[in-house]
């Protein structure tokens, strides 16, 4: 795994500490803002 943790969401590009937790709980390089919508409108 050759990807830096930056701390920077894929979705809203905002830097938040829960980017690197959220990718290693969830394979996701988002934010928990990010992922709580994504989790209630998976579009």
């Amino acid at each position: 795994m050759t990807e830096e943790l930056d701390n920077i969401c894929e979705e809203c590009k905002k830097k938040d500490e829960s980017v690197s937790q959220n990718l290693i709980k969830h394979s996701y390089k988002i934010c928990d803002s990010c992922y709580t919508s994504k989790t209630i409108f998976p579009v």
